[in-house]
């Protein structure tokens, strides 16, 4: 079995999710910004990991997980995820203080601990954040249809279904303006200086973009008039 340093899983892990998120290759800036680091940190970390098959990189063209890479990646979003559900659930945390964590711990549980949590948790298919767990067998319940909130025209509504990590602060943010799965929404309009007001549980609220667009939800259907 192949021993990876927490480190190189955290990288692992950052790529795939970058990568969900744009469906692009992954630039070494983008890296270095969600980890933290310096671009030749970054630069150094992917030769690392490309030497031993988990990373393909094109110079000037950014780096893509390998099938390898992928399933680490895929095994540690799955021991993440199943640990932010089981704070929740079983120690009462809010559902926006469960990543780090699950990031602390992701790192260090046993196969034999995984297959507990999950069955404990009855083998949920989503996280508090709504992000999708993989399943033993490291692969993602289906997809449903989910917009961006910054994807909606005014008036649209949506049922929030995921919020995408990008940082705590992001997240308070969000859980003090009462948005959070499970929560309606309406878009109500985008002023020239990049804020979106919306109709939620507590009123009107006003959202940067770089934090509404973290937000995913379904369409909700408009009330009957009969």
């Amino acid at each position: 079995m192949t021993v990876l340093s927490d480190r190189m899983e955290d990288y692992i892990k950052v790529i795939y999710l970058l990568e969900e998120e744009t469906g692009e290759r992954v630039p070494t800036s983008a890296v270095a910004e969600q980890m933290d680091v310096s671009p030749p940190s970054v630069s150094s970390m992917l030769s690392k990991l490309e030497e031993r098959g988990f990373v393909d990189r094109e110079e000037y063209g950014g780096a893509t997980l390998t099938e390898e890479g992928e399933l680490v990646a895929l095994e540690i979003l799955r021991h993440h995820r199943l640990l932010e559900q089981f704070l929740v659930e079983a120690l009462d945390y809010d559902w926006s203080e469960v990543h780090d964590e699950a990031d602390r711990l992701e790192h260090h549980i046993s196969e034999r601990f995984e297959r507990r949590l999950a069955e404990v948790l009855d083998n949920p298919d989503v996280d508090p954040h709504g992000d999708p767990i993989p399943d033993p067998d490291l692969e993602l319940p289906e997809e449903t249809e989910a917009r961006r909130l910054t994807d909606l025209a005014p008036g649209d509504r949506i049922e929030v279904t995921r919020i995408r990590h990008r940082g705590d602060e992001e997240l308070a943010f969000l859980a003090d303006h009462g948005i959070r799965p499970g929560a309606q929404l309406e878009l109500l309009e985008e002023d020239p200086f990049d804020m979106i007001t919306v109709a939620g549980e507590n009123g009107e609220e006003t959202l940067p973009r770089r934090v509404a667009r973290l937000v995913e939800g379904e369409a909700v259907p408009e009330a009957s008039t009969e």
